[in-house]
């Protein structure tokens, strides 16, 4: 039997997950994340702090963030900045 992050529900997995293993890589270059949500297979991150004006912020949500998460959870599919479309759709 395989140890799973934490136990409960998906999101939870999820949550424990980003603050254990991510969280403390983000914040040693001055950065914070949090998750947000998921939906459907999408989750929802925010990023903030150094992240939040970094120009490679995008490398790092992706290169970084979703393939730790997809390779942890087969649920994945995309790891997304949330409000992004509320930015950009004014």
């Amino acid at each position: 039997m395989t140890e799973t992050p934490a136990q409960g529900t998906l999101e939870q997995q999820i949550e424990e997950t980003i603050e254990r293993e991510i969280r403390p890589y983000i914040e040693m270059d001055g950065g914070k994340i949090r998750f947000v949500e998921m939906k459907g297979s999408t989750v929802f991150v925010e990023l903030s702090g150094a992240c939040g004006t970094c120009p490679s912020a995008t490398m790092t949500l992706k290169g970084g963030v979703e393939r730790i998460l997809k390779r942890r959870f087969t649920e994945i599919e995309s790891v997304e900045l949330a409000g992004l479309n509320a930015v950009f759709s004014g």
